[in-house]
């Protein structure tokens, strides 16, 4: 009887301590990082490619410390409430049992407290909380905060995230284990957060996987890249040319008479115009004439904007729903919705209707951004760019994927041709398109159809004088 007793508690003990799990081998460049992370005394932040398993690593680098040191606590921190559960079910490969601290704070809070006082009292050896930002932020976590002991590695996923003001002063200094990760932590337009997230989680380290690199390795998949050039209606180029003659301005001011830009401004108007672009008029037509042309094909995801797109009727759609009404209604096209309004139990349900086939494409916004894993996309058409490089990096990123029974992706990029501006203007439109012009370059040059792929981009470029990219 005694020794049934102290065998229920030595395997009580031992719940939820972190185990590399048998099957998993580390790739050259994840071991690196592991490596690099600890040579920097436990502080640093991956910039490795969306999809090339910075989870994982970061998960290895926890198993490592609980043998090195005992670690006692694992906190990670996520933008989204679905990278919440896909974290627990990637810490649950590592016998991790994590608490999903989100949402109503009843259903967490008096399980945490509980957890870190058998932490406390030893009658616990390690225990894990995954949480969102939102939730982090909130007094009933920050109170808890002052409990954490010494031994506790904070995770910040998608780590740029954690650069505004409000998140910035949430960060609890008294927690010395750092480790960040994003594909792209650098902020847009926003050098003071990304200062705050390098003075907190600590420098870039190597190895920075590229996407290059992950391909050339074979953590994505190779793709097919074509860029499909979208004009403007006459309103529309308007309107284009407003916007940016007024950011011209701001960034002529800021750099001649040395006067501060007002970020907050200057950042609406640079949405404005990325709303504008995002949500042409033209996209659909040229949707329309895409997919007639491919009915059989299937996982294939459908990028949009958040913007309304104008209508020959009264009210305006929202470009998701013009999306999903020529897909499905007009094209006959097996087509869902994928938001961050769609309940989470929704979303497993489509994700596998997806894998399988029965839905023939998902049409998103943002939620597929960061962090979602539906490696069975095979094909993409992109009606939304911005010209925040993050969102470029994570929505390629996101489709190349490796799966088993994708050989290789394709892309379908829809890339608006600015309109003719005038002499004022033609100099802050060629400045601001030079950046998000390589990056389309640089997407092209890897793409199995490179060549092809560059002829397109090669009027823009001749256009702005931009052939030095």
């Amino acid at each position: 009887m005694y020794l049934k007793v102290a065998k229920v508690n030595i395997l009580v003990e031992n719940l939820g301590i972190p185990r590399m799990p048998s099957h998993l081998k580390l790739r050259p460049y994840q071991q690196q990082a592991v490596n690099n992370w600890f040579a920097n005394r436990g502080r640093g932040i991956l910039k490795m490619a969306t999809g090339t398993g910075k989870t994982i690593t970061a998960l290895a680098i926890a198993t490592q410390l609980y043998q090195k040191i005992s670690l006692q606590v694992l906190i990670v921190v996520c933008p989204y409430r679905h990278l919440v559960t896909q974290w627990g079910k990637e810490c649950k490969k590592f016998a991790l049992q994590p608490i999903l601290a989100f949402e109503n704070v009843h259903t967490w809070q008096n399980q945490l407290s509980t957890t870190l006082y058998n932490i406390h009292s030893g009658h616990l050896k390690f225990i894990s909380i995954i949480t969102t930002n939102s939730t982090f932020i909130s007094d009933s976590f920050q109170s808890q905060l002052k409990y954490f002991p010494e031994k506790t590695l904070i995770i910040g996923d998608e780590a740029h995230h954690l650069g505004s003001p409000k998140s910035e002063k949430s960060l609890p200094k008294n927690i010395g284990l750092r480790l960040g990760l994003s594909a792209t932590p650098e902020r847009y337009f926003d050098d003071q957060g990304t200062t705050a997230i390098l003075d907190y989680f600590g420098q870039i380290l190597q190895p920075e996987l590229t996407l290059a690199h992950a391909i050339q390795q074979g953590a994505l998949a190779r793709y097919i890249y074509y860029p499909i050039l979208v004009e403007l209606t006459e309103k529309e180029s308007r309107n284009y040319v407003k916007l940016t003659s007024k950011i011209g301005w701001a960034l002529l001011l800021s750099e001649k008479e040395n006067v501060e830009i007002d970020q907050e401004d200057l950042t609406a108007l640079l949405r404005q115009r990325s709303r504008l672009i995002a949500s042409a008029k033209n996209k659909l037509t040229t949707l329309k004439n895409l997919m007639a042309n491919r009915l059989q094909t299937t996982h294939t995801l459908f990028y949009c904007g958040d913007g309304f797109v104008e209508t020959e009727n009264i009210s305006d759609l929202r470009q998701m729903e013009a999306v999903v009404k020529i897909l499905g209604s007009e094209l006959g096209y097996r087509v869902n919705t994928y938001t961050a309004e769609t309940p989470i139990k929704k979303r497993e349900k489509l994700r596998k209707q997806f894998e399988s086939g029965e839905l023939q494409g998902l049409v998103a916004i943002h939620c597929l951004d960061e962090g979602v894993d539906i490696p069975a996309i095979k094909n993409a058409v992109i009606l939304a760019s911005s010209q925040n490089p993050r969102q470029f990096i994570q929505r390629r990123g996101r489709i190349l994927r490796p799966h088993p029974s994708k050989e290789r992706a394709t892309l379908f990029d829809m890339i608006v041709l600015p309109p003719d501006m005038g002499r004022s203007s033609l100099e802050v439109e060629r400045n601001l398109l030079r950046k998000e012009l390589k990056r389309f370059l640089e997407f092209a040059d890897l793409a199995d159809n490179a060549g092809e792929a560059r002829v397109k981009l090669l009027n823009i470029q001749k256009k702005y004088g931009l052939l030095d990219i």
